[in-house]
């Protein structure tokens, strides 16, 4: 299995040609492998390297501290994930790695926020020097833009309007991840396995993960493949909900993190996920004449709820 670079840099021109030959390459790795790395992006060599200091000051807090943010004491699915809180793979133990989940910041009084739909509200911040939430929301919104230049070039592929995604992220469901993957003994067993095999639950999801590696790909044939860090590069990895939209046409491909050096990882993802009400409903094109949907359309949130409901430990005994 091949995971290509592709250079997006003209989906920031004019020229037309250009971005279709981008939205083409595009859509061959979606359908043979559903991974892609990119690079020419705008998101600068510096403010990667903000990011990544500020993920791990984060992760050098005092447990005690840290709990303080527990994500089991948000409404809506923010703050820090202790080791073990996710299950990814529901055939093994809990991952191996902790996590900081921020995302659209809304007062609890916004008129969106409550038990309709509850992955709205605002984030959990821990006790950091004051522009930590600020350098976090600055990034948040260019992540976001960067995964909305994506999707332009992933509507063109699907060969529908380029901006079919564009008024879908006005109060997005999007979702900005630190994880630190703690170092282990050097062994050979299941505890290297910082991240259990997955789908992704969303759009695109757009990794960033340091020199150390560890994400790997499983091929058509079972087998798991190395996808291995590029400087100045994101892995693109398609989501569940984009298969479903694209009625399977685009690959929502199983991945994990295996780390066999047992050193010490950090990465971040920006999971690229829309407004709650959010109709995902097959795209009329991807489907044959005559041909049903392989999948009942459901909304944005709907769909993010029933994932996270599978994953974590602490919503299940919440609806149990």
């Amino acid at each position: 299995m091949n995971i290509p670079l592709i250079n997006i840099s003209s989906l920031y021109s004019e020229n037309e040609s250009a971005k279709l030959k981008v939205a083409r390459a595009i859509d061959t790795a979606c359908r043979e492998s559903g991974f892609f790395y990119i690079q020419g992006h705008p998101i600068s060599r510096e403010r990667i390297q903000e990011m990544r200091n500020l993920s791990q000051a984060f992760f050098a807090l005092p447990e005690a501290e840290k709990l303080k943010i527990d994500i089991s004491l948000s409404a809506n699915h923010r703050g820090y994930g202790r080791m073990k809180a996710e299950q990814l793979d529901p055939e093994r133990p809990g991952d191996i790695k902790e996590t900081f989940d921020m995302g659209l910041n809304l007062p609890a009084d916004h008129p969106l926020t409550g038990p309709e739909r509850p992955l709205y509200g605002p984030n959990q911040y821990p006790p950091m020097p004051a522009d930590f939430q600020q350098k976090m929301e600055r990034h948040y919104r260019d992540m976001l833009e960067l995964g909305k230049t994506v999707l332009s070039a992933l509507a063109m592929a699907l060969g529908i309007d380029k901006d079919f995604f564009a008024d879908k992220f006005d109060y997005p469901l999007s979702v900005l991840r630190f994880i630190h993957y703690p170092e282990v003994e050097l062994d050979s067993g299941e505890k290297h396995i910082g991240a259990g095999a997955h789908t992704d639950y969303g759009c695109i999801t757009i990794l960033w993960q340091d020199e150390v590696g560890g994400l790997q790909v499983q091929g058509k044939d079972g087998e798991w493949i190395d996808a291995p860090p590029i400087e100045d590069a994101f892995v693109i990895n398609i989501g569940n909900m984009m298969a479903r939209w694209s009625n399977d046409r685009y690959k929502s491909t199983a991945h994990r993190v295996f780390s066999p050096s047992g050193q010490e990882r950090y990465s971040m993802p920006f999971f690229v996920e829309p407004d709650f009400d959010t109709d995902v409903s097959c795209l009329e094109n991807c489907c044959l004449p005559g041909e049903a949907p392989r999948y009942e359309p459901i909304s944005a949130g709907d769909w993010m709820i029933y994932c996270f409901n599978n994953t974590y430990a602490y919503r299940t005994e919440e609806t149990a």
